[in-house]
């Protein structure tokens, strides 16, 4: 039988999903492999048995901990989908503020009617198996991981900084079209996407395993700029991470 598998969304604008389903033709020969059981992005039907389930976006309510728990108890398998799951995304950037006076920026006289708590990634909440980085996910790692869980196999998702691959890609470094830049400390895997627009790193891949913090604080140096102004690039994707310290 076709491994069942299932998509589910928390607080996240979707767009991880909408990448499932850009996968186009090559959707067809995941959907040849798999039995897609619920995905409210691109299905109306849905049943509660899955063995995989691919879980989008961060937790910000207290409502959201026993649907996640439900997920992680029927799935085999629990993979984070996106920087909003894997590492708490641009969500945790309201963790910065008093959280009474974020809910009445964005609902005014309607506060009350809405709960909100710290914004966590879903791994503060349950046990996750694997992680697809970025914002938005990569489709071809996203084609990697299942074909690796369809075979049985741990997905292979790179542990080495982003400035690898802008030098396979040969890109001039954005320090020197006077940006700053976190890739010397964030996880690669993405084929360096924004440098290799002449954009800078924003760091939505998370941090590498023990990043080298010291390289990083020499060539913010070495091109005149401030570590306060990489913490407020930090903070646009890896604010869980600074709030848990």
């Amino acid at each position: 039988m076709k491994p069942k598998i299932a998509f589910f969304d928390f607080a996240s604008c979707e767009g991880c999903q909408l990448q499932v389903v850009n996968l186009e033709a090559e959707m067809l020969d995941v959907v040849g492999a798999v039995d897609i059981v619920q995905f409210r992005e691109a299905m109306t039907e849905k049943s509660d048995d899955y063995a995989i389930a691919f879980v989008e976006g961060s937790i910000t309510r207290e409502k959201d901990i026993p649907r996640l728990k439900k997920i992680r108890e029927q799935a085999a398998i629990l993979v984070a989908l996106g920087a909003c799951a894997t590492i708490g995304g641009v969500n945790c950037l309201k963790n910065f503020q008093p959280l009474e006076e974020v809910r009445k920026y964005v609902y005014g006289d309607k506060a009350d009617w809405y709960e909100t708590f710290p914004t966590r990634p879903i791994d503060a909440v349950v046990p996750v198996d694997y992680y697809i980085h970025g914002c938005p996910i990569h489709k071809d790692e996203l084609l990697k991981v299942v074909k690796s869980l369809l075979l049985g196999k741990k997905p292979e998702i790179p542990t080495y900084p982003i400035c690898v691959e802008c030098k396979r890609a040969g890109n001039v470094c954005v320090f020197e079209l006077g940006s700053t830049c976190l890739g010397p400390v964030t996880r690669a895997g993405c084929g360096a996407w924004c440098p290799t627009h002449r954009d800078n790193c924003a760091g939505c891949r998370g941090l590498v395993p023990d990043p080298n913090t010291n390289a990083e604080k020499e060539v913010l140096k070495k091109y005149g700029l401030t570590v306060d102004q990489a913490v407020g690039q930090f903070r646009i994707f890896l604010g869980y991470a600074e709030v848990a310290k």
